[in-house]
């Protein structure tokens, strides 16, 4: 049973998986108010790739927040506002908090969000896209982020695994997910094109979308 066309998209995925290049393609084809994460913003993301213990709960509290100050913001849906594309979904904040606070911190990080999650609008469809660590990797390094310079492979492979693991038991939302192992949403339009409509006609549950079949 096809769905509604979406108002709010969020897209979802790994660090390095390409999630705010579709964000911006998707915002500016639909004219839609576009939501993006500022990691940069973060005064302790640098530390915390150079010590993740020390600062996994500093790092962890300022995206918590920054997070929710934005999402609070969305407008309400009507006639008279445009669609909201977000290169994030709130609940994402939960997986590297999981691998990466001790667990009295990760007790208290739980009762800040119980506090939250009731204010936060559910996007109509989530996109997760998929790929695997020596691709995410490649991507980090291509890009070459001053921030991210410290970022190990056994950090994103353990955070892939946890995405993975997040999205087989996700059910808030009708959810894609995307094999991007050999898609190029950026540079091939017609590949874009396909996955555009593939979006835009959400079902319930989870589809999944490989443009290879």
């Amino acid at each position: 049973m096809l769905l509604k066309s979406p108002y709010y998209i969020a897209i979802e995925g790994v660090i390095g998986a390409g999630k705010t290049s579709l964000a911006r393609k998707l915002g500016e084809k639909l004219d839609a108010m576009l939501v993006l994460e500022q990691p940069e913003d973060n005064p302790f993301l640098t530390d915390f790739y150079q010590e993740r213990k020390r600062y996994a709960f500093q790092t962890q509290l300022f995206f918590l927040l920054s997070r929710f100050k934005q999402q609070e913001e969305f407008p309400q849906p009507d006639l008279f506002h445009r669609r909201i594309v977000a290169d994030y979904i709130f609940q994402k904040d939960k997986i590297f908090a999981s691998i990466n606070l001790e667990e009295r911190e990760f007790l208290l990080y739980e009762k800040i969000v119980m506090l939250m999650e009731p204010q936060i609008a559910k996007p109509d469809v989530v996109v997760y896209l998929q790929s695997s660590s020596s691709r995410l990797m490649k991507n980090i390094r291509i890009r070459s982020r001053a921030y991210e310079k410290e970022m190990t492979e056994e950090y994103i492979e353990e955070l892939n695994e946890a995405y993975n693991r997040f999205f087989f038991a996700y059910k808030a939302t009708p959810l894609l997910v995307v094999n991007t192992e050999r898609l190029d949403f950026v540079k091939k339009e017609e590949q874009f094109e396909r996955l555009f409509q593939a979006i835009m006609s959400p079902e319930p549950g989870t589809r999944y979308y490989n443009p290879q079949v």
